[in-house]
């Protein structure tokens, strides 16, 4: 039987990518200021990773103008990893210069979705981050590299899991430290997430992996179970469930930080997290984006969080006791 329901103090690693994958989303530039208090209120919540943001050309992604001043200028917790996404090797030279303690690359294992999301072929991905990798390993700066699409693409549909394995074993042949398995559009589904996750992990023992999951379709906290019951222990997770897809109609964000790790504590999970500290961070977004977040757990509290009795709950109680004194009819 399953041990997945019973967390028994098993330790799982959240690393936040609100931060990056959710404000680049966002209409509203949220002030490079805010950006640093948020990422510094996230530091001090127990995650084990923050990808603080991306160092993408300005102009394709505006939200994230911003990511030398905000990487150098946050609190550094040594437990942290302070990681960062880099298209390209202008990016890697930007965000090692900027003291990023990772960084991380992605490429989708779909054709069609990488030739949309990047104007690059799978090939002509791998090739430039390649280049990518060897500048990081000469800096000394590690690498985790992102594959999209892994649980599906919007536009092919299903892909071939033999074409996501190919890839993990080429990134894994250039020595990166860890690989995230993404759902990039909420694609994903609990057994073909429980197949993918435990053949990753039992074929490539020394790559650290990562599972990243969108709630599009309700499935995300039932997707993180069945990674974790194939042996995964590191989750990207959103603040608020903030997040997206621009090449996937109707996708919704990421899977939400606080209720993954609300989720897991309830079954006996070390997450490492300050829920409440966590929860707050959470409740600070809406004035900084300029609309609600999707979080259940901001909107209805952690699940043993009560509420004051009726006003009248003293007089409702005497009438219903009161019932018990009526003589009853023969």
């Amino acid at each position: 039987m399953s041990t997945v329901w019973n967390g028994n103090g098993t330790r799982i690693r959240m690393c936040e990518v609100g931060t990056r994958d959710g404000l680049q989303m966002e209409q509203q530039f949220v002030p490079t200021e805010d950006k640093i208090a948020l990422v510094n209120a996230l530091s001090h919540t127990g995650l084990a990773k923050i990808e603080v943001s991306s160092f993408t050309s300005p102009t394709a992604i505006p939200a994230l103008r911003d990511a030398e001043i905000v990487m150098r200028e946050i609190e550094r917790v040594p437990s942290v990893v302070y990681t960062a996404l880099v298209p390209n090797m202008r990016g890697a030279e930007r965000a090692i210069d900027a003291h990023t303690d990772e960084l991380n690359l992605v490429m989708s294992v779909s054709e069609t979705h990488n030739i949309a999301n990047l104007r690059m072929t799978g090939e002509q991905s791998f090739a430039a981050l390649s280049q990518v990798i060897a500048l990081a390993q000469q800096a000394a700066v590690p690498v985790n590299v992102s594959l999209s699409c892994v649980f599906g693409c919007p536009m092919e549909g299903d892909v071939l899991e033999e074409q996501v394995f190919g890839f993990v074993q080429r990134f894994a042949d250039l020595g990166v430290q860890g690989i995230t398995l993404c759902d990039t559009t909420g694609m994903a589904f609990p057994s073909q997430v429980a197949r993918i996750t435990s053949h990753a992990i039992k074929c490539w023992p020394k790559t650290e992996f990562t599972l990243h999951f969108h709630n599009t379709r309700g499935m995300g906290l039932s997707n993180v179970l069945a990674a974790i019951d194939a042996g995964a222990r590191q989750f990207d997770a959103s603040l608020g469930g903030l997040g997206g897809c621009p090449y996937a109609p109707g996708a919704s964000g990421n899977v939400c930080s606080e209720e993954i790790v609300h989720a897991l504590q309830c079954m006996g999970y070390n997450t490492g997290v300050d829920l409440d500290r966590l929860i707050a961070a959470s409740q600070s977004l809406p004035a900084l984006i300029g609309h609600d977040v999707p979080s259940q757990i901001v909107k209805a509290g952690k699940r043993l969080d009560t509420h004051p009795v009726p006003v009248d709950f003293d007089t409702i109680r005497e009438r219903a006791l009161a019932r018990d004194q009526q003589p009853r009819a023969i």
